[in-house]
């Protein structure tokens, strides 16, 4: 009975070729023998015979392994070496393996139809000792070869994918925020410059807001450092919540003080954004003793929207934010406050 292929990979990256599994595919019992018998002497470890090639494809195919090397004779009932090989072409994962062709017929016609269809070499009956290992040294040498070389390209793509990660994550670390996850000011910098260029460019308004946690010096007093850093975290979270464009940057921009960038909004979308934010930092129910507005976390909003108009700049743009922002905490905090580009002197 014929033993069922190891379960083992295929790939043989060591200096013998010995530990390679070879496949004998032979229908008469007389030459699978001669052929074991020539390799075993010769000290091959993994003969394994089938009496045709319907039991070797299908052993192949149930089995999550190649051989080094497949023997196989042409002309054998229910399927020919040929189709055989057709076959296995068709698999991706059998297409690699080395097909000697083993046999007695010397027609050109058989030879080069078995070329055409994927064998890499044949062998005559009767068959001759040193031939035979000759041509199975020599085509094992190439498929060690053709292994070791697909381990080295599997190595440098894994490593490839391993650096391609690593630049990813440090582009990731160089715009965003380590505390909140937001963009990081540096980031929301470069963005602003940006997208006020496109705004110049394509005469579309341009939002701002920038909002400061009430009290929260007096937070980190009370409740601790780590409290504040959760605290943070937690306005974070409302302002990833609430932007949901492409365009839209949400950026930690000082300590406790964040930016929201607003590509194409009118000043009725910074309205109610701001607004919004506002209603859903007090959701938080973030307890604050310390605050003279209120028992739990608020924050002062400042917002602005730019129209295009030559005598703008970007400083101008940022300045207004800041002062409606100002204003907002002068008059109270824990609430919006907005501001017309225009309404300011340039």
């Amino acid at each position: 009975m014929t033993p069922a292929l190891p379960q083992t990979t295929s790939t043989q990256t060591s200096t013998s070729l010995l530990a390679y599994p070879i496949v004998i595919v032979d229908d008469l019992p007389a030459n699978r023998t001669l052929l074991e018998r020539l390799l075993e002497k010769a000290g091959y470890e993994h003969i394994y015979s089938y009496p045709s090639a319907v039991a070797m494809l299908a052993d192949l195919t149930a089995h999550q392994v190649s051989p080094g090397l497949i023997l196989m004779d042409i002309l054998m009932p229910d399927l020919n070496g040929i189709e055989a090989l057709r076959q296995m072409q068709q698999d991706e994962r059998l297409r690699d393996i080395p097909v000697i062709m083993v046999t007695a017929h010397k027609e050109d016609v058989y030879l080069s139809e078995a070329f055409a269809e994927g064998a890499m070499d044949f062998i005559h009956k009767p068959i001759n000792r040193t031939e035979l290992l000759a041509r199975v040294h020599a085509t094992l040498r190439l498929k060690q070869e053709m292994d070791l070389r697909k381990a080295r390209e599997k190595e440098l793509l894994t490593a490839k994918q391993k650096l391609e990660k690593a630049n990813q994550e440090l582009k990731r670390l160089a715009i965003e925020d380590g505390l909140t996850g937001l963009a990081n000011r540096r980031h929301f910098q470069e963005q602003l410059e940006k997208e006020w260029r496109r705004h110049l460019r394509e005469e579309r308004p341009l939002g701002l807001i920038i909002l400061d946690v009430d009290y929260f010096k007096r937070y980190n007093d009370t409740y601790g450092h780590q409290k504040g850093d959760q605290c943070l975290q937690m306005i974070a979270s409302v302002l990833k919540a609430v932007t949901h464009r492409p365009g839209d940057v949400a950026a930690r921009y000082g300590g406790e003080e964040f930016a929201l960038l607003l590509p194409n909004t009118e000043p009725q979308g910074v309205h109610y954004l701001a607004r919004l934010i506002n209603k859903r930092v007090i959701q938080k129910q973030i307890p604050h003793k310390a605050s003279e507005v209120a028992n739990v976390v608020t924050v002062s909003i400042g917002g602005t929207v730019s129209f295009w108009n030559e005598q703008h700049s970007v400083e101008n743009f940022v300045r207004t934010a800041d002062e409606a922002l100002y204003q907002a905490k002068k008059n109270g905090r824990n609430q919006v406050t907005f501001l017309p580009l225009e309404s300011r002197s340039i």
